[in-house]
């Protein structure tokens, strides 16, 4: 199979859509995973606990 220009693209797009498709579900996983929650809401509270006072 020879590798010319039009190969490479059409390879980049078919298989590089999947990958994409695929870190996003991943990401997608990451960010709704049970265990994970606890981690996110107190990253959420401690970026504004620390940071919501008046600078001295």
């Amino acid at each position: 199979m020879p590798f010319d220009h039009d190969t490479v693209v059409g390879f980049s797009k078919s298989w590089g859509l999947f990958y994409l498709i695929a870190l996003a579900i991943g990401v997608l996983v990451y960010t709704f995973w049970p265990s994970n929650r606890e981690r996110f809401n107190r990253a959420k509270k401690d970026i504004l606990d620390k940071d919501d006072r008046p600078w001295t």
